[in-house]
């Protein structure tokens, strides 16, 4: 009766285990730069920033140009905003102080946050303030990954390759598998994208890489997310959306699966 008993509980056991491990391998990943809560029409909608989120169901979303209660932006917190109409949570990190307010990027997320940092990275002198945005979380099988959402320089090359070399550093360091994702500022034949590519995998297909600039003739492919270590995640599907009204830039989206 006890063996009965026994192996009934290590076969449940053992199914859920294998159940939870095959529905939690994948996640769902988003960048978007969204022109600081702005639509090409210069109102606020955020309402259709936050449709064209919900679409694509992701797990978790990097976000480029993100105001903080700056003037222009009617004093909203657009990370907190766009996590209530998605039901998301929300981490900002702060480029710069802007026009009464903050500049940077955010990072919505379906699960906690373990822990949340602001890295500042070099800039030529003269050039606009950028850092990346890192976020220590999990996917559904509990597994640990760090996440970072940026936006490199649009200035030049060189301050663009003086950042990745920092992002590298980040992801080098780092105890678990990490996602790198954001407006580079730069196309896969640069130098910068490149460097990045020694240490990370693309999401993007080489033949064909999409373009994401601009949302209303998208003709540069400069919004990407990359995986490391190589060959530790799959892409299993990658997808654009360019609404012409809601950023300048389309939103990428990648299904990524870990090995």
């Amino acid at each position: 009766m006890f063996k009965q008993f026994f192996t009934l509980i290590l076969s449940l056991f053992l199914s859920l285990q294998i159940s939870n491990a095959q529905r939690s391998s994948t996640l769902r990943v988003l960048t978007f730069n969204i022109y600081h809560g702005a639509t090409m029409k210069g109102d606020f909608d955020l309402d259709l920033i936050a449709g064209i989120i919900k679409n694509f169901n992701p797990d978790i979303v990097a976000l480029q140009e993100v105001d903080f209660k700056t003037n222009r932006s009617k004093k909203y917190d657009i990370a907190l905003e766009l996590a209530i109409r998605t039901g998301l949570t929300p981490t900002f990190g702060s480029s710069m102080a802007f026009d009464g307010g903050d500049y940077g990027n955010a990072i919505l997320t379906r699960r906690s946050i373990i822990s949340s940092q602001k890295v500042t990275l070099p800039v030529t002198k003269g050039n606009e303030p950028r850092s990346a945005l890192t976020v220590t979380t999990t996917i559904a099988s509990g597994d640990t990954i760090l996440f970072i959402s940026t936006h490199l320089s649009h200035e030049d090359e060189q301050s663009r390759i003086e950042q990745v070399k920092r992002i590298n550093e980040l992801i080098k360091q780092s105890r678990y598998p990490a996602i790198v994702a954001g407006d580079l500022n730069a196309m896969p034949e640069s130098e910068s994208i490149q460097l990045m590519e020694r240490v990370c995998s693309p999401s993007y297909k080489r033949s064909d890489p999409a373009p994401t600039y601009s949302s209303s003739k998208p003709k540069k492919k400069i919004d990407y997310v990359m995986s490391y270590p190589k060959n530790k995640w799959n892409v299993i599907e990658r997808k654009t959306n360019c609404d012409s009204i809601a950023s300048d830039h389309c939103a990428y989206f990648t299904i990524l699966k870990l090995r």
